[in-house]
């Protein structure tokens, strides 16, 4: 199944900041498609863990640097229209996220 525009554009919005996450949610209201639900998982799942990780001193700091890494890969599945998970979190964000969208 070919993805349109409108499915391209949730997933990449969903990774531009957590503003950008709630846009493309709405969006996605608008337009429910499987592309869109994925990205809307996976990058909520990477924000989280970014909001997590930064409160804990030094060792959180220095994971946040691997979960931008996977925030940078996830956008690059997004804008190349694919469903792939980030490593190592991935999977995990799309099963405990499902109820999201």
């Amino acid at each position: 199944m070919e993805n349109t525009k409108e499915d391209n554009t949730v997933a990449i919005v969903s990774y531009i900041t957590l503003i950008g996450w709630i846009v493309a949610f709405v969006l996605y209201g608008k337009n429910k498609t499987e592309l869109g639900a994925f990205h809307l998982r996976q990058s909520l799942g990477l924000y989280l863990t970014g909001m997590i990780l930064w409160w804990i001193p030094i060792v959180g700091w220095i994971l946040n640097v691997l979960v931008f890494l996977f925030w940078i890969i996830g956008l690059i599945y997004a804008i190349q229209c694919e469903k792939k998970t980030v490593p190592i979190v991935g999977e995990f964000y799309q099963s405990i996220l499902k109820g999201i969208a």
